[in-house]
């Protein structure tokens, strides 16, 4: 896996104070998409253990609230298979930090059922999720005031809760 960009001290992909990692590769080519350059797949950099080390560590101050995945898209199975590991890690070093992921599959279509999006990894990611922000982003549905998301069709969802109850519950942030 390659990554474009790593942000830290982020407070505009996420609540709180946070940790980016904007991964590269993407199918889902949004038109409008803010980040276009990272739907190569070998876009900017080698994710490497050096990497993860790296984040590891940027996570570690106690006002940096969680980490956040983007892209790109971190739900490409070749993504997937990379962040899983890199995710445990952080689980276990940081278990009461928070990890947030924005994607452009849709939970109940792409995610939780067969797709190309799925893989030997995607139900361990999504147990690791704390909120999911999934959808495509739609540029005739963009509105700037939304909190977290690009378009009005964008859901931020609380995944520990969605997966334990088995029906989607959203967080309001609006």
């Amino acid at each position: 896996m390659y990554y474009g960009e790593i942000k830290n001290c982020d407070i505009a992909d996420g609540i709180g104070v946070r940790v980016s990692l904007f991964v590269s590769g993407c199918r889902h080519h949004c038109d409008g998409c803010f980040n276009a350059m990272t739907w190569d797949f070998e876009y900017g950099r080698p994710f490497t253990e050096e990497t993860e080390n790296e984040l590891l560590e940027m996570l570690s101050p106690d006002y940096i609230d969680g980490l956040t995945l983007l892209g790109g898209e971190p739900m490409e199975p070749d993504n997937q298979r990379a962040l899983v590991p890199f995710m445990r890690r952080v689980r276990e070093k940081y278990p009461d930090k928070s990890i947030w992921c924005y994607t452009g599959c849709v939970l109940e279509d792409e995610l939780l059922r067969e797709s190309t999006w799925r893989c030997e990894y995607t139900d361990e990611m999504l147990s690791m999720i704390d909120v999911l922000v999934d959808g495509r982003f739609i540029l005739a549905r963009r509105n700037i005031s939304l909190a977290f998301r690009g378009s009005d069709n964008q859901r931020i969802i609380d995944l520990k809760k969605t997966l334990a109850q088995g029906n989607t519950i959203t967080l309001d942030l609006d």
